[in-house]
This record gives structure tokens, C-alpha cells and sequence, in this order.
């Protein structure tokens, strides 16, 4: 759906993204390690304001990030990086299920492992890394 050439393509993929999203606030991205997973949940923190600076949650496992939406609505996001997690259970004890069924965004790295928890409108963002270093964007919806 969008291809990436270099970071600075990544605000407009971001905006592109955020409104094919519509109603969806749930976004599992997925892609290998090094494809861009972290790098363009900045660019989407960025194209709804948020204003703090963002970073990956690999040893927090969950970053929280409040921004005001366009009505004014005060709002937040959650990313989330559940690489280093070995099991559905361990994302259950953490409260993974909190911000999974929340109202508001969220972004999660490395989803398989809480896959039979997803909600039923995730959002599927796949980050393939291309041989000439480009990344192509490609987003569906379950």
C-alpha cells in the first residue's frame, strides 16, 4: 500500500495509515527485527501530537503517551513491545487486556504471542523490509 524510500516518507505513511484506520484504535504491526516497527510508531505518535519524546518499550514492555485529539478530547496511546514475552499468560499478568480493550490507541510490537486476545477490529500493519532498504507498508484489518 505505501512504500517508505527513507524515515522522511514515514509522516505521510503515518497520516495515510491513521485515516484508513477509521474507527480501529487497536494496530498489531508486524515485520522482523530492523523493518521499522518502532521507528514508524514515532511517526504515528508524531502525526497525533504527541508531543513526548517516544521511545521503544522492549524492557517496559508498555509506554503510555497523552495527547489531545482534534475535538479536544484528552487521549492517550499505548505501544506496546511484547518481544521478550514467552507467554500469553505473562502478557495476562502484566494487564496486557487493560489497554487492548480501552478506547484508545494502541500500537503493539511482536502481537503473536497475544493473538487469541486481540479485539476483533484489530488493525494489521506488515513492515517488509526491502532488498534495496526501502520498507513497504501494507495494512488490512481482521
Amino acid at each position: 500500500m505505501w512504500t517508505a524510500n527513507t524515515v522522511q516518507d514515514l509522516p505521510a505513511i503515518a497520516r495515510s495509515v491513521r485515516e484508513a484506520l477509521g474507527n480501529r484504535r487497536k494496530i498489531a504491526v508486524l515485520g522482523d527485527m530492523g523493518a521499522g516497527k518502532t521507528t514508524f510508531t514515532k511517526a504515528f505518535c508524531a502525526e497525533l501530537g504527541i508531543a513526548d519524546a517516544t521511545s521503544s518499550p522492549t524492557f517496559s514492555i508498555i509506554n503510555e503517551y497523552a495527547y489531545t485529539e482534534a475535538n479536544g478530547t484528552e487521549a492517550l496511546l499505548h505501544h506496546l513491545d511484547l518481544y521478550r514475552l514467552k507467554s500469553l499468560e505473562e502478557a495476562l499478568d502484566i494487564g496486557v487486556e487493560d489497554v487492548l480493550y480501552d478506547p484508545w490507541y494502541c500500537i503493539i510490537e511482536w502481537p503473536q504471542i497475544i493473538e487469541p486476545i486481540l479485539p476483533e477490529h484489530t488493525a494489521v500493519l506488515r513492515i517488509e523490509l526491502m532488498g534495496d532498504g526501502s520498507r513497504y507498508f501494507s495494512l488490512t484489518h481482521q
